[in-house]
């Protein structure tokens, strides 16, 4: 699918035409140049890699110095592989936030904000044991029997158990664009989209 690389500016709330409070999410998408051009010839497939947010070029290892200088782009931060683009695409062309429109709709990936270790109240919703009474004092919220005993004398895999959560890649679907403000390639969608601010984020039509 066709798309930007972006990056999480914050939620903010805007009011529609019927005075209803939307929330939504800021993302500055784009520009993005292109960097590299895949073929079936070439690369066995079709796709076109877009590169977002400069960075200082002593920081660039001497491999992807020489990739950036193919495309006559500055070397940047991000590198995503996108295909499906109406328009045919040349090496060092920028792609602006202007190929999204109003009222569309459009599917939001990122990485999920990190919490650290959970127990499994937290982690997966377990509800707890409920009142303490009868002398229990300290297992309102322990995860409870795990497996039986005698048979299968294991814990199954894929057990709901206390562990590192978040930090994971998640895709948010169908969230419609709210507004496109291309003078400063900004990007409005109702809803929020995982990531903390500052996140990068890859946004496909």
């Amino acid at each position: 699918m066709p798309g930007l690389i972006g990056r999480k500016i914050g939620m903010t709330s805007v009011f529609s035409a019927e005075g209803k409070n939307i929330p939504c999410t800021v993302i500055e998408a784009g520009p993005c140049h292109v960097t590299q051009i895949k073929t079936v010839a070439t690369d066995g497939y079709e796709a076109v890699q877009l590169a977002f947010d400069e960075k200082k070029e002593k920081n660039t290892s001497a491999p992807l110095k020489g990739h950036f200088a193919k495309a006559n782009v500055a070397p940047a931060r991000k590198l995503v592989e996108f295909d499906g683009f109406e328009k045919e695409l040349a090496l060092g062309e920028a792609v602006s936030v202007d190929i999204f429109e109003e009222n569309e709709f459009v599917d939001v990936v990122g990485i999920s904000k990190g919490k650290g270790f959970q127990g499994v109240v937290g982690r997966h919703g377990f509800g707890g044991v409920g009142q303490s009474t009868h002398g229990q004092h300290n297992r309102l919220r322990a995860p409870g029997s795990v497996g039986a005993s005698s048979y299968p004398s294991r814990v199954f895999k894929g057990m709901r158990m206390a562990g590192r959560t978040g930090g994971d890649r998640v895709k948010i679907e169908n969230l419609k664009v709210i507004k496109v403000i291309p003078e400063n390639n900004l990007l409005i969608v109702k809803g929020s989209v995982p990531g903390c601010n500052g996140s990068y984020l890859i946004i496909e039509k």
